[in-house]
């Protein structure tokens, strides 16, 4: 790639930014006499009259390599730098191009002004012109232009951040490349959002190997010493546990333990997050015994588990049916100060369900209902179902209608069939009837089972003609579909 070739040779090195005559980096300014004149009414005037100087200074407007040369002599006053670039865009009176957007990002960077080095980065990305890719021709410019504008290396970190906020994902990881083929590398925290970034976009082993190339995992130590000049960033605890979330989201719950061990390998100290992370990956596959000695090694290592920690190990132990090891969590999370979530309940509603315990299901559902939190669909549309299995029909009424009058929730398909089922076994069809037009309203269908519900309750009632026209119905509707 030509690009490519052009920029690694411009890179700067770590300390030894060799610089060259300002000539090489922009055009050469046409009028001298307008530069020194804008300078020193910059300078010298006050604030509040120095615009009018400037706008009878330049009737014409100030060309970029203009501006850039103007620029250099502020670099020491960022903040005045600062709004003159403003007002040269708020008043239409320079055509910036990637020059000089390079000065002013690296007069601002100079000045650790960092927020607003980057938003002029943000609109540097977007200056198209004729260049094709903008983030890596604004780079090679940013390189060019670095020694003679004095800048801080964190404006490469910047570069790629904006990069990545502007899905420029290519451009990203190239620059960070060029950066490290000269022995310059990003930040750690850049490196993270970069991963993550890839993780995201194009699925865990590319962000795994992305990870290992950045961090040069796999290179020899004599490599790295002439390629790098004996630096090398090692990769943090964030690092890890990004790996470990994505790998976790992706469903490769294997892969997270192995991470795990690549951290305890690189000398790495997990937190209580990354605790919480590979637990849950325990959880997925049943392991609570892992979990638990998890949890045990957590607290010898003096590492106070957190709200995350405590929902992921309650969740797990609900969710293999030990409900009454997961209420010891439960009370161990009030004793420890820790709040309880909405999920902290509705992992416990669920794990009571799923044993059949639906006393203590509706208690924990009360419970959670007087704290204000808001459950799932999911959530209410087990307890429904038990609570019509058990034949608190009635109960279950009460429960959908509070949800959605209070809690804006509305009952899924199965909770709409339970009910339904459960009302005609009592007989109270009009009450069916009505409810099956509401989920009907709600765009759902009645199914086989549905109809089966109806027919049977009206044969107890001895309506046989209406058990047989539903029947009629029922065929007819499987015929069509």
């Amino acid at each position: 790639m030509a690009i490519h070739v052009q920029l690694v040779k411009c890179l700067p090195q770590p300390l030894n930014l060799k610089p060259k005559p300002l000539a090489l980096f922009f055009s050469s300014c046409s009028n001298e006499s307008l530069v020194t004149s804008v300078v020193s009414i910059l300078t010298h005037q006050r604030s509040k009259s120095r615009w009018n100087y400037l706008r009878s200074a330049c009737p014409n407007g100030i060309d970029p390599a203009e501006f850039s040369e103007i620029t250099l002599h502020l670099k020491n006053k960022p903040h005045l730098a600062l709004r003159f670039f403003l007002w040269t865009k708020s008043e239409s009176l320079c055509r910036h191009n990637l020059a000089s957007y390079s000065t002013i990002i690296h007069i601002l960077a100079r000045g650790r002004l960092k927020s607003h080095a980057y938003d002029a980065i943000r609109t540097a990305i977007r200056h198209r012109n004729d260049h094709e890719d903008p983030p890596l021709k604004l780079f090679e410019t940013l390189v060019t232009t670095y020694r003679d504008c004095g800048s801080a290396p964190f404006v490469f970190d910047l570069l790629i951040e904006a990069c990545l906020e502007s899905k420029n994902l290519d451009p990203s990881i190239e620059i960070v490349r060029m950066l490290l083929s000269r022995g310059i590398s990003p930040k750690v925290s850049t490196l993270n959002s970069l991963i993550s970034r890839v993780c995201r976009s194009r699925g865990v082993d590319a962000g795994y190997a992305i990870y290992r190339e950045f961090f040069r995992l796999d290179e020899e130590k004599e490599e790295i010493l002439r390629r790098g000049f004996g630096l090398r960033v090692t990769p943090n605890v964030h690092t890890y546990n990004e790996l470990m979330l994505c790998c976790y989201q992706d469903g490769l719950v294997g892969k997270v333990e192995e991470i795990w061990h690549e951290m305890g390998k690189m000398r790495c100290n997990p937190s209580a997050y990354s605790y919480s992370v590979l637990m849950a990956a325990f959880c997925e596959q049943s392991r609570m015994g892992d979990a638990d000695k998890l949890w045990e090694e957590m607290r010898k290592e003096e590492m106070e588990p957190d709200v995350v920690s405590y929902n992921t190990i309650i969740g797990g132990f609900c969710k293999i049916g030990d409900v009454g090891r997961a209420e010891e969590f439960f009370r161990e999370m009030a004793v420890a100060g820790i709040d309880s979530t909405a999920s902290t309940y509705e992992h416990l509603v669920k794990g009571y369900c799923n044993i059949g315990d639906v006393d203590s299901a509706v208690l924990v559902y009360k419970d959670m209902s007087r704290r204000a939190f808001r459950p799932d669909a999911s959530t209410l549309d087990m307890l429904i179902r038990l609570l019509c299995d058990k034949g608190r029909v009635q109960e279950a009424l009460e429960f959908v209608r509070f949800a959605v009058r209070k809690l804006e929730l509305h009952p899924k398909e199965k909770s709409y069939e339970a009910l339904i089922k459960g009302l005609c076994f009592e007989g109270r069809m009009e009450e069916a009837l009505k409810l099956q037009a509401e989920m009907i309203g709600k765009g759902f269908q009645p199914n086989s089972e549905i109809y089966a519900a109806f027919i049977d309750g009206y044969i107890r009632q001895g309506k046989e003609e209406l058990a047989g026209a539903l029947r009629k119905e029922m065929l007819q509707t499987q015929m069509q579909s």
